[in-house]
């Protein structure tokens, strides 16, 4: 390497292996840095590591430099992400469900470079969560770019939907394309959905990104735009249940205080909560009235009632007769 250019470069190396190898119980004194550029090709004194720690200081990088009768030295001493950060990234990453096995170990890889080998270590965590599945949709990625897009420069997608078939694939569920106008992407139960307008239908729908496949830019203008306006969005998340569409009623729901916190948890602090005696309170809530509401009533169990509308009552209460019904016994098969 030409000593010119090799000058030119030393102050990067410097970053680099301050970087990578020093935090405030870690040093790398004036000779070990003259070291390690030596086995880059790039030539130093100890008055010029003292020169260029100064110019680096000056830059804005936070180096500090340790006096010490056992050997002192030099130390990053803040990055542009602390240790506790870089652990709740990395939680998030391990417990997210729509990020694929193979891709939060990437992430989490890119995630350990930032907080140098001493403490690399610490970021080799463990996150358990019930029930978790990963994703295996590799090119959710460069979809929900591709959405983003979109949705920045006022365009429709055009997609397929998949589904999971007996071969535990991810195929298509039609063989045409769905074209809708992007709008908005929304986090919920642990997955990943778009807010769409379907043109030909004149509604909005939703998709889970996770089974769209072959994400493209349309080069038409996105549609919907008055739909959109008048929809918030947070509402519209909370009344729909597991995503899933069904008609929109105003239901009274009769709860005991207890589970005021798993009221609020489903519909949000927004709800209309009021005391009803005897230890309840009822909650008046927009839901999308579904099979998935009402199992999410089945699992509250004896606690939750219908107050309001009748006609929500009774639909639930079909819904569970049907639900004991189907798990009567079947014939026995013949061989």
């Amino acid at each position: 390497m030409a000593k010119s250019s090799g000058q030119k470069l030393k102050l990067l190396y410097l970053v680099k292996f301050l970087r990578e190898n020093t935090d405030e119980n870690h040093v790398m004194s004036t000779a070990e840095l003259i070291e390690r550029l030596e086995g880059c090709g790039i030539r130093a004194e100890r008055k010029s590591i003292y020169d260029d720690m100064e110019k680096l200081c000056e830059f804005g990088y936070d180096i500090i430099q340790v006096h010490s009768r056992q050997g002192g030295g030099y130390y990053l001493a803040s990055r542009e992400f602390e240790l506790p950060e870089l652990k709740l990234l990395v939680d998030a990453v391990q417990s997210s469900r729509f990020i694929t096995t193979k891709k939060s170990r990437e992430l989490i890889r890119k995630l350990e470079q930032l907080a140098g080998k001493h403490d690399a270590g610490k970021l080799q965590r463990q996150v358990y969560v019930a029930g978790r599945v990963k994703t295996e949709n590799e090119s959710i990625y460069y979809n929900i770019d591709n959405i983003h897009r979109a949705i920045q420069e006022d365009r429709q997608i055009l997609f397929l939907y998949l589904d999971w078939n007996l071969k535990k694939e991810l195929a298509p569920r039609e063989k045409m394309e769905r074209k809708v106008s992007p709008w908005a992407l929304i986090w919920r139960d642990e997955n990943y959905y778009l807010a769409a307008y379907d043109e030909a239908d004149g509604i909005i729908k939703h998709y889970r990104v996770d089974k769209m496949g072959r994400v493209a830019l349309s080069e038409e203008r996105r549609q919907g735009v008055e739909q959109f306006q008048s929809l918030d969005l947070a509402a519209y998340a909370n009344r729909t249940f597991g995503m899933f569409g069904g008609e929109e009623e105003t239901v009274t729901l009769r709860l005991p205080n207890r589970l005021v916190g798993v009221a609020l948890d489903r519909f949000g602090r927004e709800a209309d909560i009021r005391p009803a005696g005897e230890g309840h309170f009822q909650i008046r809530v927009k839901v999308a009235v579904s099979g998935q509401f009402f199992g999410w009533m089945a699992g509250v169990g004896s606690a939750v009632r219908v107050v309001s509308p009748r006609a929500v009552r009774e639909q639930y209460k079909e819904w569970l007769s049907r639900t004991l019904s189907a798990q009567e016994e079947l014939p026995e098969s013949k061989a």
